[in-house]
């Protein structure tokens, strides 16, 4: 079975010290002297699913839509099954590959299913990705369905930290490129409860997500 349960606090404490640096040759950063808490991430990266048996409050996020309203996440994801991911748009491989994942196993769905999924792209790099930036990028990387949002950097940060997600400023490396580090796990908020009760690690595939979206979308386990 490819799924396990975690104490929302144990994810908490990996997936604050977990980033990971698209782009990078390791793909992950970890917090000095985790080593116990890193070890828990590795096994947890081998599993689909990680079903919560305490789930995380939705954030209560106010942030900007790609056409430049607010976008109230509460509100405007209430009683719908939700996946959330935190990335940014410059992000070359592990941003693109999540939600590319997530769209081709969502086109798996019957119509009606996929009119109900809510997939909600928050960027970490908010200084360059505009809602007009998001508008281009997010339904090519993902699904013209998919809602990508900005706002101020604090406000992101506090939103993630909600969720267990760590994700640091970004910054300019030595060749010239800029680095968002975060975390790459993808939350999915049950229509039921709208409570995040499943994470989804990086390495999810899109068989993993097709066979787990049906359930997903009725509040069940995967």
């Amino acid at each position: 079975m490819r799924k396990k349960t975690l104490t929302a606090a144990a994810l908490a404490v990996v997936a604050a010290l977990t980033l990971s640096a698209c782009g990078t040759d390791g793909g992950t950063a970890e917090g000095t002297g985790a080593g116990d808490v890193t070890d828990i991430s590795g096994d947890m990266n081998k599993k689909a699913a990680t079903v919560l048996d305490r789930p995380f409050e939705k954030p209560n996020l106010v942030l900007t839509d790609t056409t430049g309203k607010p976008y109230d996440l509460r509100e405007r994801t209430k009683g719908k099954p939700t996946l959330i991911y935190f990335g940014y748009t410059h992000c070359p491989d592990v941003c693109p590959l999540t939600l590319s994942n997530i769209a081709i196993a969502k086109k798996q769905l019957p119509k009606a299913d996929q009119d109900k999924l809510q997939v909600v792209f928050v960027t970490t790099d908010p200084e360059r990705d505009t809602p007009a930036e998001l508008a281009k990028w997010v339904p090519s990387a993902g699904d013209p369905s998919f809602t990508g949002l900005t706002g101020d950097f604090p406000t992101i940060q506090a939103g993630a930290r909600q969720l267990g997600i760590g994700i640091d400023p970004a910054k300019k490396e030595k060749d010239g490129s800029v680095v968002s580090m975060h975390g790459a796990q993808v939350i999915a908020f049950s229509p039921t409860t709208d409570q995040g009760y499943v994470l989804y690690g990086e390495k999810t595939t899109v068989e993993d997500y097709a066979k787990d979206l049906p359930k997903i979308i009725k509040g069940e386990n995967p």
